[in-house]
Formats: structure tokens, C-alpha cells, sequence
């Protein structure tokens, strides 16, 4: 026999599981990007592949990602009032940093409002800062790094060198791309390395960072994969060489011993547990004979991960990223081949759209790709493309081949 069950209408129930349904469920977000270089491009064609609406954000016409988004705005992000006004125009489901100078203490108030900040809204105000992220791995967490010191007049500066010796390196505490980096090896060194630091520092923030040489051996970015719903994950490490503070090569996997790596990762998922939210971070680690020292953390794409494009993985850095923020599940992250990235350079100051010469004779090779970023003005030692290697070959053969590839390609 069977029994009708009464049912009572209950508007407000049937409305708030309608909208959790609808949030949790809905695959079509707006997602505001702030900062719309190369790396972010390759976000957003991540995300449109899964349905996603991007407007892309940056202080000037034209940027990579801007090409391939949905919309755009050109504001300066520094000014409080202009990122107000275009979330409060937008009204975006997720908003995702990918550069340092933004005013990153407004996302505090977002978020409290509903919007997803990309990875929290702590996160992204804590790896803006070099400070405040050093002190939380250092003091905070106890991770191991180098000596340091802070500054904000050249004479603090020297007080610095005084407690981390010669050499060591100088940063602004706001900077990307290792724009205003300097290694001061003499006092003589002081005064330049102070002078160039506040040439490169972005935003309005004055002040910098020294550290104590350290005698590493080689250099890594971890990529590390956090989840809304799952388990802290790690690609294989990267390998790569600065010069500028910018990187010039990177290949994966790097070659490393497992106990520093397995150190490197723990460190690198105390930190990330400490800032919390879904995301990648470029974590980034100097190993020694001792072990590995943190360096930096950035809660986003790494320049070092463009690897990733040379299918080196299952999916690129730019598809984790994706499904990380908008709460899709990544079952596992494999490697899958060998390798390198080298960048290509413009060494002109030039408005006009840039033509590039001898892509042909780059791409002949096999196991090549070139990726040009779309920039529409060029500067000296601005990134402007990037060219992959990819294969069974060792990796040291692969940046090689990669540095070789990037040769053949001229910026007129």
C-alpha cells in the first residue's frame, strides 16, 4: 500500500537550496583578473575552456591577456577607489592576482562581501609584501631562510650588510620579474644597490630587503596545488637560471635529491596551509648540501612553470590553476616527458607593435614551440615570447636545445 506524504511549501528553503545549488553547481563565473601578462593569457584560456567569463585588469591598453578575454579595464591598481569601482561595476564571482601592485588590503573587504579571492584574501596581501611573508615562514612557521634584514633609508641599509655579510643579495619588497635586484659584493655596492632597488619597486611601497648569501648549489620552483576539496599536491620540481633576478631557463624535472625534495615540499605545504584557499604557488627553494631554504612564494602561475606548456604534465600550470579556483578536482598531477622553456628577449625601446623574424626557422626543429605573448610595446629585457623543448631527452640537452630556439627568433 502506499502512502501520500503531506508536503509543506516552504518558499525560503526552496530558495536558499536553489542559490547554493546554483553557486556550488554553476560552471559559469566571472572572474576578475588583476594584472594581464603572459601568464595570465594562458589563465584565461584555461578557464574559457571551461565555460568561464574573464575580464581582464591592467594599467595599460592591449596586455596579453586582455587579447583573449571577455572584457577589459585599464585602471592603475594601486588607487583603492578604481578597484572599488570595477568590482562594484562587475560584480565578479572570483577575483585572481597575477601581479604584485595592486592595493591587495581591499580584498580583506571583498571577500567579506562574497567574492572568492584568489587563494584568500589573506594570501594574496601576505605574498605581496616580502616582508610579511618572510616573517610568517621565518618567525611564524619556523622555516628555515636565509639571514635578513630590512630597510627603508640607505643607512638602514648598511646596518643590514653589517648583520648578513658580503656578499648578499638586495630586493625591493615589492618588485616582479627580479626588477631592482642587486648582489652588493663590496661597499662600494651599497649605494648603487640601494638606488637600483628603488628604481624597480612597484607600487609606493620604499622599503627592501637583504639577505645573507646562501651557498646553494641549485635553485627550484615547487609548484604546489592546493584544493577546496582534496589534498595538497606538488608537481616535479623545476630547475632554473636568473640573471637580472629574472629568469632566463627552466626546464622539468629538475634532478634533486628525494629527502630535500620531500623537506621542500613540506615546507612548502606549512606555508600554504598557514595563508589558506585554493590555488598554485610558485614556491621557491634553494637546496643546498644541507637542505633546502625557502626563498619566496608567489599565489599564482609561476614565469618558471611556462615549462608546463611543453606537456611536461598532465596539465599545465595555468589548468591547475584553473580547476584549483573554481573548485574542480584534480585526481593526481604525472609527469609526463622531459622539458625546457627559454625566454626571448626585446633589447629596443619601442611603442610600435613589435614583428618577430625567424619563427619558421625555429619551429623546424622537432619537440619545439614558440608562444609570443602578444605585447604591444617593447623595452630592453622585456619578456616578450617564450620558446619550449619537449621529449625523451635529458633536460640538460632540452634547455640547450630550447636556448638554441629562442636564438633564431629577432624582435624588430
Amino acid at each position: 500500500m502506499y502512502h501520500r506524504m503531506s508536503y509543506v511549501w516552504n518558499p525560503r528553503l526552496y530558495f536558499e537550496k536553489f542559490f547554493l545549488f546554483h553557486y556550488f553547481c554553476s560552471m559559469n563565473k566571472k572572474i576578475l583578473l588583476l594584472g594581464s601578462g603572459e601568464l595570465g593569457k594562458e589563465f584565461v584560456i584555461a578557464c574559457q575552456r571551461y565555460g568561464q567569463h574573464v575580464i581582464a585588469v591592467d594599467s595599460y591598453a592591449g596586455a596579453p591577456a586582455m587579447q583573449v578575454a571577455d572584457a577589459c579595464e585599464v585602471i592603475n591598481m594601486l588607487d583603492g577607489g578604481e578597484l572599488d569601482r570595477i568590482v562594484a561595476k562587475h560584480q565578479p564571482d572570483l577575483i585572481v592576482p597575477e601581479i604584485e601592485a595592486i592595493r591587495t588590503e581591499r580584498f580583506y573587504d571583498y571577500e567579506s562581501k562574497g567574492i572568492q579571492v584568489v587563494p584568500s584574501a589573506k594570501a594574496a596581501n601576505f605574498t605581496m609584501n616580502r616582508k610579511a611573508i618572510r616573517d610568517l615562514a621565518a618567525k611564524d612557521l619556523g622555516v628555515r631562510t636565509a639571514t635578513y634584514r630590512y630597510a627603508t633609508s640607505y643607512e638602514e641599509l648598511v646596518a643590514g650588510v653589517e648583520v648578513c655579510g658580503m656578499p648578499c643579495v638586495v630586493k625591493p619588497l615589492m618588485s616582479s620579474s627580479g626588477k631592482g635586484q642587486s648582489v652588493i659584493k663590496n661597499s662600494e655596492d651599497i649605494q648603487k644597490a640601494w638606488d637600483y632597488a628603488m628604481e624597480g619597486s612597484r607600487g609606493d611601497l620604499k622599503e627592501v630587503i637583504v639577505e645573507g648569501f646562501i651557498d646553494f648549489d641549485y635553485e627550484i620552483t615547487l609548484l604546489t596545488v592546493t584544493q577546496k576539496n582534496g589534498p595538497t599536491l606538488f608537481c616535479p620540481p623545476i630547475g632554473h637560471r636568473q640573471e637580472r633576478g629574472d629568469y632566463q631557463e627552466s626546464w622539468q624535472p629538475m634532478p634533486m635529491n628525494s629527502a630535500h625534495l620531500t623537506e621542500a615540499q613540506e615546507m612548502a605545504s606549512k606555508v600554504t596551509s598557514a595563508l589558506g584557499g585554493a590555488g598554485i604557488w610558485g614556491v621557491e627553494f634553494f637546496i643546498t648540501k644541507e637542505g633546502a631554504y625557502f626563498s619566496e612564494l608567489s599565489p599564482r602561475p609561476h614565469d618558471t612553470g611556462m615549462v608546463t606548456l611543453a606537456g611536461t604534465q598532465n596539465l599545465s600550470e595555468f589548468e591547475l590553476h584553473a580547476r584549483a579556483v573554481l573548485g574542480l578536482p584534480i585526481p593526481k598531477i604525472e609527469h609526463l616527458q622531459n622539458g625546457a622553456s627559454a625566454v626571448i628577449l626585446a633589447h629596443d625601446s619601442s611603442d610600435k607593435t613589435p614583428v618577430y623574424e625567424g619563427v619558421s626557422e625555429a619551429l623546424s626543429q622537432e619537440n619545439t614551440e614558440v608562444r609570443i605573448f602578444g605585447k604591444p610595446t617593447t623595452r630592453p629585457y622585456r619578456r616578450m615570447a617564450v620558446a619550449l623543448t619537449f621529449g625523451t631527452d635529458s633536460v640538460q640537452d632540452l634547455v640547450e636545445k630550447a636556448k638554441l630556439t629562442a636564438a633564431k627568433i629577432q624582435i624588430r
